[in-house]
């Protein structure tokens, strides 16, 4: 991955992981914050798609992807902080 692609790719999970914040808390978690939930979230994200059979391709489908990845991670650790 060139200097340009990991731009892009940060800047994808900067968007995914505030997308994700507004979606379920109402707001973000700063620039840092919003881009280590969206490169998770996009990991997440990926992976489930995968395994659905489904593939979005191009910077739309790629923050989609990104962004459900970042829900369910935002779900899944507020769920274990809910019972902690």
């Amino acid at each position: 991955m060139d200097i340009m692609g990991l731009l892009i790719f940060l800047a994808i999970g900067a968007v995914a992981g505030w997308l994700a914040g507004k979606i379920l808390k109402g707001g973000g978690f700063g620039l840092w914050g919003n881009m280590l939930i969206g490169v998770i979230g996009a990991v997440i994200g990926g992976w489930v798609f995968g395994l659905l059979g489904l593939n979005m391709d191009g910077l739309i489908g790629s923050i989609i992807t990104a962004t459900i990845g970042a829900i369910l991670l935002l779900y899944i650790i507020g769920f274990f902080k809910k019972s902690a």
